[in-house]
């Protein structure tokens, strides 16, 4: 068994068992449990809050959408599992939560400093590339139906970092990607994989000193209240990616898979609507606090961080294919110079 396939066995079905799994056409009205990581409040909290209103709307009554923010039915590893077990209907995860699944294409989005702006993202969520993505997830019983695009990482820690010497030492929370633990290493920092969910309390009692992520997940997860800095960085970018078990989603009567469609791809627009403001408007929530220094790197520093770690796009070649991150770069106008 590799690690694309689908988990099987006594523990899975005896997992599905548990979870009362019926055909979609079984139910009335169709319950569609939909979990993630964030609070209510987040982008993604008022995206999902979104869907439930307008899918429930647009399908009369013949669907009923159950939302489990803030990790609340499963942390950041155990809900792809749970998709997958059919276990939840719906998911909207960091596209870094596929690289180590096997989906390495995926890997490449997290290639430091990728995105110059908002619309380099928008030109390669709307690209062939991005279509291709989704298909590889197929294979493994996951279906892609939309790119969320939630904005670009700051940096916060409890002390500054301006240049890159400043990293050396630091124990950086990342999520479980090959590149992003390759990038923390190449700035001299230590990286940390751990759940969203126990981020907070370990930055509180010192088990990580920072971690990347938008302004806004910062402001709603309070992580305001056990950093002391952040760094107006834009190193990277955080993209999510909305899927559904495949199974279910193919097996949905004819009446009802269309308002669905309909009701995600405006749920999706709301969300690329919303996030860069919701950002902004966060960081300047933060500084209110008096809590944290916010600062811009200058872009001497910058230029720094970015030299550092430019030979990991070179690195991740073997891992993620030349040939994707070639197309890539001519997707999104890669400016390694900008």
């Amino acid at each position: 068994m590799n690690r694309r396939e689908i988990l099987q066995g006594s523990t899975a079905l005896a997992v599905a068992a548990a979870a009362g799994i019926k055909p979609a056409a079984a139910q009335s009205p169709i319950v569609i449990k939909f979990s993630h990581v964030v609070t209510p409040d987040a982008p993604k909290g008022k995206a999902s809050q979104k869907f439930k209103e307008l899918a429930e709307k647009y399908a009369n009554g013949k669907v009923k959408i159950e939302l489990y923010p803030n990790s609340s039915l499963y942390k950041d590893k155990e809900e792809l599992e749970a998709l997958q077990l059919g276990a939840v209907q719906l998911l909207a995860p960091s596209t870094a939560k596929f690289g180590p699944l096997g989906f390495t294409e995926f890997d490449a989005l997290d290639l430091p400093f990728i995105f110059h702006d908002e619309a380099a993202f928008r030109q390669f969520a709307a690209s062939d590339l991005a279509r291709k993505m989704f298909e590889k997830l197929e294979a493994n019983g996951v279906k892609g139906l939309a790119y969320w695009d939630n904005g670009f990482h700051v940096m916060a820690a409890n002390r500054p970092i301006h240049h890159v010497k400043d990293f050396q030492g630091l124990k950086l929370r990342i999520q479980g990607s090959k590149v992003l633990n390759a990038t923390t290493r190449a700035w001299g920092a230590i990286p940390q994989v751990m759940a969203f969910s126990e981020v907070y309390q370990a930055l509180q009692t010192g088990v990580v000193d920072g971690l990347e992520n938008v302004p806004s997940n910062i402001w709603t997860q309070k992580f305001y209240e056990v950093v002391k800095y952040i760094a107006v960085s834009h190193h990277a970018h955080l993209s999510y990616a909305v899927v559904t078990n495949k199974k279910f989603w193919d097996g949905l009567p004819a009446d009802v898979r269309p308002p669905l469609e309909k009701a995600m791809a405006e749920a999706s627009d709301y969300f690329n609507a919303i996030a860069k403001t919701e950002n902004d408007e966060a960081l300047e929530e933060i500084k209110k606090t008096g809590k944290v220094q916010v600062y811009p790197l200058t872009s001497e520093e910058r230029r720094s961080w970015l030299q550092a770690v430019l030979p990991v796009h070179k690195e991740m070649e073997n891992r993620i294919g030349k040939d994707v991150i070639d197309a890539l770069y001519k997707i999104v106008d890669f400016r390694p110079d900008a």
